[in-house]
């Protein structure tokens, strides 16, 4: 779910193995670095450094110098190495793919805005905190944050890439295995920084093209007696003035938009799973949930939190 020992992409995989490569060298030099040291202290054991000194012959003394410099030169080419082969590995990252999907992430405290471009405007989806791609297919990612710096990881997929506020930056992957992967902030954003997570799920072509269309459906107003008053809960209560409900007046764009809720798997960006009783408690008190989020809590009588959760539940 979260491991950058299990890489399922291209991308990943490279910035994979040349960590491990720089693992498996430097392990080697430590290692006979420290049996050297280890042999030095041994052979060299009850004398003193002087009368070392004293009796170390000239040819001893030209061939620990030619040693020395073998081992510098050495250290050299280790670096020079892995300075080349890391710059192979960000040349090959950095070539952005012509086709694919393209979504722009938008980091937030501290929940993540998810919009799918299109040259259609009205084939434009956002959604929020779960990012669906096709598997096999080039994903590029256009990352920019609207208050402070924040940082998109997902270890699975590829390396981190900061979004900073006002410059866009990119990335992309293509992933090979359809799963869902977990992703974090990995950048230092404030109180509530640890909770900011996201969920990339990756579908075959067509299971995508099925959640793509079902998710660009506007909501049709409910029929039923309690759902529409849940609608009329949410519109009154507060809850338009930030969120967005598609074929709805809420339309606000502050807070997660909250069209096809109930296809998440979780609210509050990652922090809690989407069932019944985390959302009425998120609705009543996310303070106590996430500490200095910018939801308020939402005073409501019993009759009223129990027709507004029922309603954000029908939205599928």
């Amino acid at each position: 779910m979260h491991s950058f020992f299990n890489p399922t992409s291209p991308q990943a995989r490279a910035v994979a193995h040349l960590w491990w490569w720089m693992l498996g060298v430097g392990g080697v030099i430590w290692i006979g670095v420290a049996a050297i040291a280890v042999y030095a202290a041994l052979a060299n054991g009850g004398h003193r450094e002087s009368d070392d000194l004293q009796h170390v012959s000239p040819d001893t003394h030209s061939r620990m110098e030619r040693v020395v410099g073998v081992a510098g030169f050495a250290t050299v080419l280790v670096l020079v190495g892995f300075l080349i082969y890391d710059f192979a590995v960000g040349r090959a990252l950095a070539q952005h793919p012509q086709r694919g999907l393209t979504i722009q992430i938008t980091g937030q405290q501290w929940w993540w805005e998810v919009e799918y471009e299109s040259p259609d405007p009205s084939q434009r989806l956002v959604t929020a905190n779960e990012i669906h791609i096709p598997v096999g297919e080039p994903v590029q990612f256009k990352l920019r944050a609207a208050d402070v710096i924040h940082s998109f990881w997902a270890p699975n997929l590829n390396g981190k890439r900061d979004l900073i506020p006002g410059y866009m930056s990119t990335i992309w992957f293509k992933a090979d295995t359809a799963g869902v992967y977990r992703g974090q902030c990995a950048e230092f954003c404030g109180l509530q920084h640890a909770k900011m997570a996201f969920y990339i799920v990756a579908d075959p072509r067509p299971k995508f093209n099925a959640w793509y269309a079902a998710s660009s459906q506007p909501h049709q107003t409910p029929t039923d007696s309690t759902l529409l008053y849940g609608q009329r809960v949410f519109m009154t209560s507060g809850c338009a003035v930030c969120h967005t409900i598609s074929g709805t007046q809420a339309q606000s764009n502050v807070g997660p938009s909250l069209s096809h809720l109930e296809s998440r798997s979780t609210i509050a960006a990652g922090t809690l799973a989407n069932n019944h009783a985390n959302l009425m408690g998120w609705i009543v008190n996310p303070q106590a949930i996430k500490p200095g989020t910018r939801m308020p809590a939402i005073p409501l009588e019993p009759n009223q939190l129990t027709a507004l959760v029922a309603y954000l539940e029908s939205l599928k």
